[in-house]
């Protein structure tokens, strides 16, 4: 079994996606403190203006005073604001009148306070747009053991996963032994060729958010996923 533990992040970008798709489980790891100007409440999206952020407001009480699960928004329309500016901007896109119906839907149905829930919403109207398929669960149902690397050994060992997948920024902070010694092989993405597709709006860009992936290319979106 191989286990993907990682922080929510809002209409995340294509490679969380691969990294789901090259997985069995989803752990959402929103336990930890939450951090401003970040993934977790905002993503790029392209526009006749250029790239611009879609963030949705929220809550804050200060420095080192909440996790990302305990992170509440502060506007309810907030979706149907982005809902608006998506639409504005992918309108004449390839694929948005296949997708315009699933659009409508993963926005208009969003309706909770917290970011957490709203970010598991999109993944999980993202990975049925992708034909993706995987278990999500949360780490708060898990007992979760001291320091950052033994947290993620002790959630693997409950799951009985041999394999975890992360990003290569892991690098700097985990420490591989224990995960050898607890039997779990690690593995670190590779972001690197993924092919470029027809985008709106001028230069090609990776860095946006799986939505421009999906409303240019509808259906086909996944050929372009490196699995």
């Amino acid at each position: 079994m191989r286990a993907l533990i990682t922080q929510s992040n809002y209409i995340p970008w294509k490679g969380y996606f691969d990294n789901i798709a090259l997985s069995d489980v989803l752990v959402v790891y929103d336990s930890v403190q939450y951090t401003k100007r970040d993934w977790r409440n905002r993503n790029l999206i392209k526009t006749p203006r250029g790239p611009e952020w879609l963030t949705i407001p929220v809550s804050v009480k200060g420095k080192f005073q909440q996790s990302i699960n305990e992170t509440q928004i502060t506007d309810l329309n907030w979706n149907k604001k982005h809902l608006s500016t998506i639409k504005g901007s992918y309108s004449k896109a390839q694929g948005y009148k296949e997708m315009k119906d699933w659009l409508e839907s993963a926005y208009l149905t969003c309706n909770s306070k917290w970011i957490t829930e709203i970010n598991i919403h999109f993944v999980v109207n993202i990975c049925e747009a992708l034909g993706i398929t995987i278990e999500i669960r949360n780490d708060s149902e898990f007992e979760l053991a001291e320091g950052k690397t033994e947290k993620l050994v002790s959630i693997c060992d409950q799951l009985g996963a041999n394999e975890y997948l992360t990003g290569s920024a892991a690098k700097e902070y985990m420490e591989n032994s224990l995960f050898e010694e607890a039997g779990v092989r690690v593995l670190y993405s590779d972001y690197d060729g993924y092919p470029e597709y027809q985008q709106c709006h001028g230069e090609f860009l990776h860095q946006v958010s799986t939505i421009d992936l999906i409303l240019n290319n509808g259906s086909d979106a996944s050929k372009y996923l490196k699995r």
